[in-house]
């Protein structure tokens, strides 16, 4: 029996990611998962110039030319066209989109208002759907993927923050749609992330009482999920339209 073939070191070598939300926290450890496995990277920040520019640095300081930095405001659909511009321009083609920017609040009912659901519904699903749309030509031509960061509370809301799993619902909607829109070219994936890196104003029970209810007793980390796009990145060829749970069985252990 023949023995199976070494994967490459970096699987890919010569692709280009855009990562959108990158400068910090679960964004920039995907950026760096990519970037390790070979990719050229696109860091979009909207106000963490910083971070961004200090991660670029040290992708860069590893493997010049191989990471830039591009800011806009998501919710300005006008700025989309540029963003997917800026990646081809730096690498010449756009192999992976991955929708990762998103904002997270609590909307207690009876007291939501307009700007907390346009925030919500803005950074969660109208983004990743007129990104989407402006980068399919590119991705289509490179063969490419979309890789959404959805939410387990978009199949099970989260009490207090009905708009946000509202949202991540329409998100993983999106994601079933696009890979049938975007079928045979571009496969359009999703990774639902349980508890694995806490907003900084994230209420301290609330974290111990979604912690307890996942069936290994521990939260994640953002290594977790960038694994899991690895996987959809380079070892997932005949995989579109599905949602991956990374949550340490937190859905079935509800």
């Amino acid at each position: 029996m023949p023995e199976p073939r070494a994967k490459p070191a970096r699987p890919l070598e010569g692709r280009s990611a855009l990562i959108t939300g990158a400068a910090r926290r679960v964004g920039a450890e995907l950026a760096r998962a990519l970037h390790g496995a070979g990719a050229n990277v696109v860091l979009h920040y909207r106000s963490s110039e910083r971070e961004a520019d200090a991660l670029a640095r040290s992708l860069n300081a590893g493997r010049p030319r191989s990471a830039v930095t591009a800011q806009a405001d998501l919710l300005e659909t006008a700025r989309l066209a540029p963003l997917v511009a800026r990646a081809t321009a730096e690498f010449g083609r756009l192999d992976i989109l991955v929708n990762n920017a998103s904002s997270f609040f609590p909307t207690p009912f009876g007291k939501i208002d307009e700007r907390e659901w346009d925030s919500l519904i803005g950074s969660n699903l109208k983004a990743p759907l007129f990104l989407a749309q402006a980068a399919a030509r590119e991705l289509s031509a490179a063969r490419g993927l979309v890789l959404n960061l959805v939410d387990i509370h978009g199949l099970r809301p989260l009490k207090g923050y009905s708009v946000y799993s509202v949202a991540k619902a329409g998100l993983i909607m999106l994601t079933k749609s696009l890979a049938r829109e975007l079928a045979p070219d571009v496969r359009v994936n999703a990774i639902a992330p349980g508890p694995v890196m806490w907003p900084e104003t994230a209420d301290a029970q609330l974290q111990e009482k979604i912690v307890s209810r996942t069936l290994l007793k521990r939260p994640g980390s953002p290594a977790d999920v960038a694994r899991a796009a690895l996987f959809f990145a380079t070892d997932a060829p005949y995989v579109t339209g599905q949602v991956l749970a990374v949550d340490g069985g937190r859905s079935i252990g509800w």
